[in-house]
């Protein structure tokens, strides 16, 4: 069967049968099974995201920046 004749015949098919022979031909091309990935958690993969080389900021500068933004926030 040639290319033209094998792509008349599949215009013929369902949509659904288009479908299966989509799959099982992409299914063909790939090089191997997939294999399941290893996923770090979201949590794992943004540690150090926001490292920087100031030191962290006090509690009373933290409350200070929060009181801050509520001022913006609310007024």
């Amino acid at each position: 069967m040639t290319l033209q004749e094998l792509q008349e015949q599949a215009l013929k098919l369902s949509i659904e049968e288009r479908w299966q022979l989509i799959r099982v031909v992409l299914r063909s091309v790939q090089p191997h099974p997939q294999s399941p990935l290893k996923h770090k958690g979201l949590a794992a993969s943004l540690i150090g995201i926001a490292k920087t080389d100031a030191p962290p900021p006090t509690d009373e500068q933290v409350e200070a920046m929060l009181d801050e933004r509520r001022m913006q926030k609310y007024l």
